[in-house]
């Protein structure tokens, strides 16, 4: 680390700035200990402290974590998903399970090296091999679970991917030096915090995010796409039915009056809770940077009325990947009500029904064999959408939040029926990145024009990369920017599904 990046995030303890929380730690020589930038604590002297880009690198190198600010317990890093290297992508993979389903030779083999060169490259970049990031991604699961549910530790320590309950309560003493129960004891609890205890596979807790948050832009955009069955929405909550590893898997993300973003989701399988924890943190774009974006967006003239008026404004992700495929495919030139109405037409006749009533969005499987039958359009667009939903099943396409994004696009574009619009949205919203911009969408055309700026695509191309690396979310500003234009039965345009 430069001294120039040391005295930077060294002003930005002393300041004690919220903002930087979740993006490294601060291990300090003369206590062990690594904090979160925030800690209220004494600000230690400058030659004592190191800066470790995960707290695995910080335990690697012999440090707890602290008591008092509880570093796990702050948001994830915007860095891995503006960063696309395969530290990136391997924090991503990490954090959907792939280590726990797959082991480290999986997420080796997903991210095409071997194990041991992985484990090197992970080691000089991050500080730590996947499997000491694994453990830490754990505790940060079990510490969330022991404090904000009532779940018994023994349903903790299989929720958060350990494999026993003892190797849970040695990792917990060894990181917090705490066992379980005092770390649960030491929770506060807020009135009207409902207990989440006494139904298998069941939590409640909170969704912790950098504020400022356009969560109402979020919950409109899901409402006007939610397919009855499969999901549902309000003004402050989203809901919906999920294909998990160990079945069908249920969530809901509401809005207290408060303004903090609570989870409550229900599993199966207990290991698939830190998973779905990961995917409706991607969903709702939660471990972005609003601060740095509103700053570097509200830098232009042009867009400083719109940051004003939706400061905070989110991505949304992708609860599925191969599911957003699909989703996209269909919504391509027909309005997003249209898309609508054909998935769910789609989700009904080839979705599954969960035990409690819910509907699951079809298998590609089933898309692949049963589509055509249920797809209306043209006959080319019918054959490619089956056809991206049968390479998905018979896995000669691959789509994973933990893809390159160059040979990700590359591979979409290779596949008949998908151009640049489809596989840029797709980049968009399943690996998160934050430097997408579409110049073919008609509504982020008609919001650059509405906005003062060029609206043919060219122009607008050329004026987007003055704020690259943010292009999504300036692409996310023109989508609200762009005048509601009335129904129509049939549009050429390309809009966001």
């Amino acid at each position: 680390m430069s001294s120039t990046e040391h005295d930077e995030r060294y002003r930005a303890i002393s300041a004690k700035d919220t903002r930087f929380d979740g993006q490294f730690v601060t291990a300090v020589r003369s206590t062990g200990i690594y904090c979160r930038p925030s800690c209220p604590a004494r600000t230690p002297k400058p030659e004592n402290v190191t800066f470790y880009p995960t707290s695995a690198a910080a335990h690697e190198a012999g440090y707890r974590a602290c008591k008092r600010c509880l570093p796990e317990a702050a948001p994830g890093s915007p860095a891995w998903n503006v960063r696309g290297d395969t530290a990136a992508r391997a924090m991503r993979l990490i954090a959907a399970g792939v280590v726990e389903q797959e082991g480290v030779s999986g997420l080796a083999r997903r991210l095409g090296y071997s194990p041991r060169h992985l484990t090197r490259l992970l080691t000089g970049e991050l500080g730590a091999g996947p499997l000491a990031l694994a453990r830490a991604h754990r505790a940060h699961t079990a510490r969330m679970l022991l404090v904000g549910t009532d779940l018994p530790i023994s349903e903790v320590a299989f929720s958060a991917g350990f494999a026993s309950i003892r190797q849970c309560n040695d990792t917990i003493r060894e990181v917090f030096e705490m066992t379980p129960g005092e770390l649960r004891a030491k929770r506060r609890r807020s009135p009207g915090t409902p207990s989440s205890g006494g139904s298998q596979g069941a939590i409640d807790l909170l969704l912790p995010h950098r504020t400022p948050m356009d969560a109402d832009g979020v919950f409109a955009w899901m409402a006007a796409r939610a397919l009855p069955g499969v999901e549902s929405a309000t003004a402050t909550s989203f809901a919906r039915h999920l294909r998990m590893p160990g079945g069908p898997a249920h969530f809901e993300i509401r809005q207290t009056p408060e303004g903090q973003l609570r989870l409550r989701a229900t599993v199966t399988r207990l290991a698939d809770l830190a998973p779905l924890v990961s995917t409706a943190r991607r969903l709702f774009d939660l471990d972005a940077d609003p601060a740095a974006v509103d700053e570097a967006l509200s830098g232009h003239p042009e867009l400083a009325a719109l940051v004003t008026a939706l400061p905070g404004i989110r991505v949304p992700g992708a609860a599925d990947p191969h599911e957003m495929l699909i989703r996209a495919m269909v919504g391509q030139q027909i309005t997003v009500a249209a898309a609508r109405t054909a998935l769910t037409a789609l989700a009904e006749q080839l979705g599954e029904r969960t035990p409690d009533g819910g509907l699951l969005f079809p298998t590609m499987a089933a898309i692949a064999a049963h589509g055509a039958e249920v797809l209306r359009g043209p006959a080319a667009r019918i054959r490619a959408i089956t056809g991206a939903a049968a390479a998905l099943a018979d896995g000669s396409l691959t789509l994973t939040v933990g893809d390159d994004a160059v040979a990700q696009r590359a591979a979409l574009l290779a596949m008949p029926g998908i151009g640049p619009w489809t596989a840029d949205y797709v980049r968009m919203r399943v690996l998160g990145d934050p430097d997408v911009f579409l110049p073919g969408d008609v509504a982020v055309r008609a919001g650059a024009a509405a906005s003062g700026l060029p609206a043919d695509p060219a122009p607008l191309t050329a004026w987007a990369a003055r704020v690259a690396p943010w292009r999504s979310y300036l692409t996310a500003h023109l989508w609200r920017a762009a005048p509601v234009r009335p129904p129509s039965r049939r549009s050429t345009a390309k809009e966001p599904s």
